[in-house]
């Protein structure tokens, strides 16, 4: 049994989600402890519950201390299965967190994975769901990671409700990356949404954002705008998610939540001055792709070797969890605050050993 103590680094939910998506594709049994030490209400919440509750009926894993407030879990996964899943939250929990729980086993499965999740799709302190479109997706997709979202309702504090269908394929192997230098942007994108909230506000958001953008230099953003007054949505709420696309291949995504009291303007210049940020840096990938890829390189074949805009603790968090669990050695990284790159002779783990040949 791997033993993971959940206080380290960071401290949060971070510890908990790579350790046992990684587990599970690996088949190695994992007791966590001290889960979300660093937090003020340490402990299982809805969203991590959730997502080890899903992870353990996709891979028919074991468990104990699978509840509310637990700060200790351990986890025994078995074979990882096929087919169409459900999960509700129960809260306006993040969707996101529970995905990032699940994507890293996915393309090992023996065939299409489809799974409804039902819960907050765009809520503080997690990447909104159309940064997983319209960033994450498309660099793992690189990585041979086949997968796609589709958001029937979107879900905000505190009401929730949103409903997300992610469908994974399977993969042979993981492909490893390589993106050492970023390269000048060369497209703009973004997705500006509101709902249950009077007309123009998701337009606001893109023009604000647009504005700061343009005066920079940039070129003009190309955006979606997904406004819904009324529907069938619980609450209100709204935000927007931009991409920066690197001649290079590079991605960059930033984002801001809309509040009460908070002007439409004031959300689009700030997730736009966050992307101006990122760009700055001739990265590869933003803060926040650095530590949400390390699972995937950990498990990809060949050398993998990417920069990134900033080290988080977050990141070197998930880099000492995969080191622990999956057993590889990334290169040394800078202290969080710092640019660095991400480097690693991954596994080249094949879908068969996961999904087919029994445990060891």
């Amino acid at each position: 049994m791997i033993e993971i103590d959940g206080s380290m680094g960071e401290g949060g939910g971070q510890v908990l989600r790579t350790a046992l998506a990684l587990a599970a594709v690996l088949r190695h049994e994992v007791r966590v402890f001290n889960i979300r030490a660093g937090r003020e209400d340490p402990g299982l919440k809805a969203q991590h519950l959730t997502g080890a509750k899903a992870l353990s009926q996709i891979c028919g894993a074991s468990s104990q201390g699978l509840r509310i407030g637990s700060t200790e879990f351990i986890f025994n996964p078995g074979k990882v299965k096929a087919g169409s899943f459900h999960f509700d939250v129960g809260t306006a929990g993040s969707i996101t967190l529970v995905l990032q729980t699940l994507m890293p086993l996915l393309p090992f499965a023996p065939g299409t994975v489809e799974v409804e999740i039902t819960g907050g799709t765009d809520v503080r302190w997690s990447p909104p769901i159309d940064y997983l479109r319209l960033v994450t997706l498309p660099l793992l997709e690189r990585m041979n990671v086949h997968a796609s979202i589709l958001v029937s309702r979107r879900g905000h504090y505190p009401k929730g409700g949103g409903v997300v269908r992610f469908t994974a394929t399977p993969a042979f192997v993981l492909k490893n990356i390589i993106g050492r230098d970023g390269g000048q942007v060369s497209e703009l994108t973004g997705v500006s949404h509101s709902v249950k909230l009077p007309a123009g506000v998701a337009e606001r958001q893109a023009s604000a954002a647009t504005r700061v953008i343009e005066e920079k230099g940039f070129p003009r953003p190309k955006f979606e705008i997904d406004a819904s007054e009324n529907g069938s949505h619980l609450g209100p709420g709204s935000g927007i998610v931009l991409r920066a696309s690197r001649n290079s291949g590079g991605l960059l995504g930033a984002d801001s939540l809309g509040e009460r009291g908070r002007p439409a303007e004031v959300v689009g210049e700030d997730a736009a001055t966050k992307l101006l940020e990122e760009g700055r840096s001739a990265a590869f990938l933003d803060r926040h792709m650095g530590d949400m890829i390390v699972p995937y390189l950990a498990l990809a074949a060949g050398v993998s070797d990417v920069s990134v805009s900033m080290v988080t603790l977050h990141t070197l968090t998930n880099v000492g969890v995969a080191e622990k669990v999956a057993g590889v050695q990334f290169d040394p990284l800078p202290e969080a605050g710092m640019p660095g790159r991400l480097r690693v002779s991954g596994l080249g783990l094949k879908r068969e050993e996961v999904s087919v040949s029994p445990r060891e």
